[in-house]
């Protein structure tokens, strides 16, 4: 049985889920609990805390047990995720190179990043377009713009209303 509970950021609710032992979710898709989990807020101390740390810039890399299932290939996207450095970016493609995955499983590579389960955790928002453009989010691009701010890749966006 898995357990879950919500937090609040600076960004919105976060769904967190686990089985007690081990992080196996995060998500701005707080709908995503299923029928079944038991809400447990105790069991997610931990990453509250690192989440908050994140969020007020204090922290750079979080230090959780986490487990993820997945192909073999989205095992190897996902891990090459988990390493990219607080503050930088990558493309599609690099990301692909960096595996060791011809250039024709870009987009496969791309699947692989969307699929990502533990956003934040693996910091997939770090993925962009060879152009460095902002597609694909999960968390939807207003967030992956703001967290690209939040550690300094981008500069903040002034909205205009007119």
């Amino acid at each position: 049985m898995d357990i879950y509970t919500t937090i609040d950021s600076p960004l919105g609710e976060i769904l967190l889920a686990g089985d007690g032992s081990v992080l196996t979710r995060v998500s701005f898709d707080v709908s995503s609990a299923r029928d079944g989990w038991r809400r447990e807020p105790r069991a997610f101390a931990a990453a509250e805390r690192q989440l908050g740390e994140y969020f007020a810039g204090e922290r750079t890399v979080f230090d959780l047990p986490f487990s993820t299932r997945g192909s073999t290939f989205h095992e190897r996207v996902w891990a090459a995720v988990a390493v990219l450095p607080y503050g930088t970016t990558i493309s599609y493609g690099a990301l692909a190179a960096r595996i060791g995955a011809p250039a024709d499983r870009v987009r496969a590579v791309g699947a692989a990043v969307g699929a990502n389960p533990l956003l934040l955790v693996l910091p997939c928002h770090r993925v962009v377009a060879a152009n460095g453009a902002l597609t694909g989010y999960a968390g939807g691009l207003e967030r992956k713009h703001a967290l690209l701010t939040l550690e300094g890749v981008l500069q903040p966006q002034l909205w205009s209303t007119s």
